[in-house]
């Protein structure tokens, strides 16, 4: 008989999210929009795609384990030492990682109900206890993940800023008053996936070497390479030390670790892209408000739609929008699954929505 750990023992089998090619299979048929993902469809700079083709012809060869050249850059990019970053496998991979350090089997974690399932998913892994505020006017609520932090002695605190799924933000300043009511002994999680796509005045000014935070960047948004699994995370030097106790030494491959260094360096691009999302994002606001719907203000690549109903309608309309080739997605937890989730895309994606929209509506409303 195949015997399990007893934590992984007691879990259910789950995938925190359906990929958009397990629902082609299932259909039979491509997407003609994929809007669902968060993927950048602008794509990655010209520069990292030769670097990265460029490497391939030396993949066989395994990545440096250091991801000494990116790291170097990195800390050149954000003013901080090379002590202070550790590069991991997307913040999936790095969020994975933290928690096998930090929360030992009965550890509490605090976090948003209706926040990165991804999140919830390592810590239930690794024998964690979640527990959970709700949103407040559709954002992430600072106080009460520090109040309930300090009624349950959280280990770790987790924080998207912007956040998924909504694409709210906070100041700031808002963050950094978040360590000086942080709890002693907890950790704040700062997810900044989405961070160059914010106002400048959302990043707040923290200084590396703080051990009450650790921040979470990545090369999957912004930068266009999700597949590339690359991200990186700023924190405490022993903090960031104590990664190499328990990460995958080679799991951030030679490409993609040249891919980032060459598309760290192409700031011409990313402004392209972060204007390219922008002017998505107000055109996804202009499909919503042609169909009765809310685009919900947005500080990501993404855009949160309130469709003025139930966490049913938004279902149905996920579902017959899928049934036209249209993948989007949708908040998992109430009130925030009123909403619909539409990635921002090129044009050509976004006729396709204009399109199917109206009809999606129609379907579900006779339904």
């Amino acid at each position: 008989m195949i015997r399990l750990a007893p934590i992984p023992a007691g879990l259910p089998a789950t995938v925190p999210f359906v990929g958009p090619e397990t629902l082609e299979r299932q259909s039979g048929r491509p997407f003609a929009a994929r809007l669902g993902a968060n993927e950048n469809g602008f794509g990655p700079s010209p520069r990292a795609l030769a670097a990265m083709q460029a490497a391939a012809g030396e993949i066989w060869k395994y990545g440096d384990p250091t991801s000494h050249d990116l790291i170097q850059a990195l800390a050149t990019h954000h003013g901080v030492r090379p002590e202070n970053i550790v590069v991991g496998e997307g913040i999936d991979g790095l969020l994975g990682l933290l928690v096998r350090l930090t929360v030992a089997p009965g550890d509490v974690v605090v976090t948003s109900d209706g926040a990165y399932p991804t999140f919830n998913f390592h810590v239930a892994g690794f024998g964690g206890s979640l527990d959970k505020v709700p949103y407040r006017n559709d954002a992430e609520d600072p106080q009460a993940l520090l109040d309930r932090a300090r009624q349950v002695g959280a280990r770790l605190v987790y924080l998207a800023n912007p956040d998924n799924p909504m694409g709210s933000w906070h100041q700031g300043t808002v963050i950094r008053a978040m360590l000086d009511d942080l709890p002693e002994g907890a950790l704040l999680i700062l997810d900044e996936a989405y961070a160059e796509f914010a106002p400048a005045d959302a990043i707040p000014d923290i200084a590396a070497d703080d051990p009450r935070v650790i921040r979470m960047r990545t090369f999957s948004k912004a930068y266009g390479m999700a597949g590339a699994r690359v991200g990186y995370a700023i924190g405490h030097p022993d903090l960031i030390a104590a990664f190499d106790r328990v990460r995958n030494h080679f799991g951030v491959n030679r490409i993609g670790q040249a891919g980032a260094l060459a598309a760290l360096q192409d700031r011409d691009w990313l402004a392209r892209t972060v204007a390219q999302v922008a002017t998505a994002r107000a055109r996804i606001g202009a499909i919503a408000g042609d169909n009765g719907m809310t685009a919900l203000p947005s500080a990501t690549n993404f855009v949160a739609v309130d469709t003025g109903r139930d966490g049913a309608f938004a279902r149905g309309l996920v579902d017959a929008l899928a049934a036209q080739g249209v993948f989007i997605r949708m908040p998992g937890t109430a009130p925030l699954n009123r909403c619909i989730r539409i990635s921002c895309a090129p044009d050509a994606e976004l006729d396709s929505l204009a399109e199917a929209l109206p009809r999606a509506i129609a379907t579900v409303s006779r339904a």
